[in-house]
Parts: C-alpha cells; sequence; structure tokens
C-alpha cells in the first residue's frame, strides 16, 4: 500500500507483519482475597509493517498504553502472544530483552521525567552506544549524528536537560531512541504534553526520521488530529478491545464505530453553533452504545496519510 504525505507519495509499506500481536489478554491481581484478575487487554490484536505508522488511539483508560507497554515487555501478558519479524517475544527473560532493545524502542509522554537530569546529553545518548560496547570515538560521532538528525546544535551535547524547551527535550528523547538504529519505536503519547506549534515541528520529525530510516511506530495517542497527521493506518481502542480498524483517512473522516465517531465529535471547532451540534450528537452517541453494538468495524485498507 503506498502513503501520502502533504500530496507526495511515498514508499510501499510492505505487506508483511514486522510486529504482530494475537490474541493478547493483560491482566493485573485485584486486591481482596480470591478476587479474579483485572483483565486490561481483551484479546487484542494488531500488526505495523515494516516503516509503517499504527496509530492507536483512544481515551484515558482504554487501555492503550498498556498494549504499548505488553510489546516492550514491561505488562503481564495471561495469553496470546506477540511476535517480532516472526519471533515470539512475549515471556522473553529480562536478558533476552536487553538483546532485543537494539530493535525496539520506546518514546516517552513526558520527555523531562524520561531523561536523566543530572546527564549531559551527550552522555546521555552516548550510554546505550557504551553499553552495547561501542567503542568511545564512534560512539562521539554518534551522538554528533543524532543531534544533526533531530536538528538541535552540536552544542546541545554538552547541556543539561533542563536548559531545553520541552520540545527541544522530546527531541532528545526520540535521538536517544534512534540511537542503536531501532526498527519499532513505541510512541507513549509523545506530544500531548506540548502546545501545539511544537506538536507540529516535532510529528514532522517523526515523520522525517521514517522516511529516511524506515522505522515502524506503534503511536500512541488519544488525539484523532494527531493520528490524522502521523498515521498509515489507525486502531481504535475502547475498554482493552480494538473496535475499529483501518486507514487514517477513512477512520479519521467517515468512521463506522459509534465510539469513534464520539471521539472525532469531541474535537472542539471555532464555531459555537456547530459545536453545540457536535456535542449534542456526541450526547446521542454515547446514549445509543449503552444498546448491543458490533463488537469490530474493519475499514479500508489503503493506507493513506491524511
Amino acid at each position: 500500500m503506498t502513503a501520502t504525505m502533504n500530496g507526495t507519495p511515498r514508499k510501499e509499506v510492505p505487506a508483511e507483519p514486522l510486529l504482530a500481536v494475537d490474541d493478547l489478554v493483560v491482566e493485573y491481581p485485584s486486591k481482596g482475597w480470591r478476587k479474579r484478575p483485572f483483565r486490561v487487554l481483551k484479546e487484542v490484536s494488531i500488526t505495523i509493517g515494516a516503516g509503517e505508522t499504527l496509530g492507536l488511539v483512544g481515551e484515558s483508560g482504554s487501555g492503550k498504553t498498556t498494549l504499548g507497554r505488553a510489546v516492550l515487555g514491561l505488562a503481564p501478558v495471561a495469553s496470546g502472544t506477540v511476535r517480532y519479524d516472526g519471533r515470539v517475544i512475549s515471556g522473553l527473560g529480562a536478558q533476552e530483552r536487553r538483546a532485543l532493545s537494539s530493535d525496539i524502542q520506546v518514546v516517552f509522554q513526558d520527555p523531562y521525567t524520561s531523561l536523566n537530569p543530572a546527564m549531559t546529553v551527550n552522555d546521555i545518548l552516548s550510554e546505550p552506544l557504551r553499553v552495547a560496547g561501542t567503542p568511545r570515538a564512534e560512539a562521539e560521532k554518534r551522538v554528533r549524528d543524532l543531534l544533526d538528525q533531530v536538528r538541535l546544535p552540536a552544542d546541545a551535547g554538552e547541556r543539561l536537560p533542563r536548559e531545553f524547551s520541552g520540545g527541544q527535550r522530546q527531541r532528545i528523547a526520540i535521538a536517544r531512541a534512534l540511537s542503536r538504529d531501532p526498527r519499532v519505536i513505541v510512541c507513549d503519547e509523545p506530544v500531548s504534553a506540548l502546545d501545539l506549534s511544537t506538536q507540529a515541528r516535532v510529528l514532522d520529525l517523526f515523520v522525517e526520521i521514517q522516511e529516511r530510516t524506515g522505522v515502524a511506530y506503534l503511536f500512541v495517542t488519544h488525539d484523532l488530529s494527531v493520528v490524522r497527521h502521523i498515521s498509515h493506518r489507525v486502531a481504535v481502542m475502547r475498554g482493552g478491545e480494538i473496535v475499529e480498524t483501518g486507514d487514517a483517512a477513512t477512520i479519521t473522516t467517515t468512521p463506522q464505530h459509534p465510539y469513534t465517531k464520539r471521539l472525532l465529535l469531541a474535537a472542539p471547532v471555532p464555531d459555537p453553533a456547530r459545536q453545540a451540534e457536535r456535542r449534542a450528537e456526541r450526547h446521542r452517541l454515547a446514549a445509543a452504545m449503552d444498546a448491543p453494538t458490533p463488537t469490530s468495524v474493519t475499514a479500508s485498507t489503503s493506507g493513506d496519510r491524511a
């Protein structure tokens, strides 16, 4: 499938998935004697191809962050599998997981708390390289290349995270994720803490890096406008289940499931009268969802970015 960005054709995404989640169930223990575990994910299945972005969208508490954590090996998998490049990676031990970190990386929501405030940017970016056995001179060259890739000045390496803006700190976090040339990056709400103009610049950076390196993204967000900008395909999650999947253009303009329609209508518009109409329609859909609805809707998968 061919994707586009701002009207420019993008490279075709392979049909064979690089990352595949099949019937994944994640449970956490419940408080109280003999209480059943709390099921956060309920037989969730997704696929991501090499060089593809799957936008995972839903409200807070829908389970989308838990899915990202399960891919990273940070959530307890009760059943189902996570496969990377054909290999089952759910249930791997700590040592095997560390070996896999060169292929699967993460960018967290808050760029400040995810960076060691006592370390310079040079140290933050070179640490994973040195742990992997990269010689100092080669690591220093790689750090300079990473700073250039994320559009930060060379002297940024001598500074501490607190000396940068939120958008610049997120660029540092992206550079750290890229340090070992991963094939998949889990992006957990990476722009939600940024103002709108900074969001746009960071999203453009994600797209630019993907076009240059072919990295795949699992992009977790609650914002359909962000999904429209960054994603080839979209999966909508509600209550630990995927309720709708399809190409980004279809899901973000003409969704089929009532829950996705509610998410789309939740975005504010500048016209008060139109906003009132959207609010009324959202309330109507919320009431209608009390009745039985289809579990899942699958849209066409052309893979276009809106």
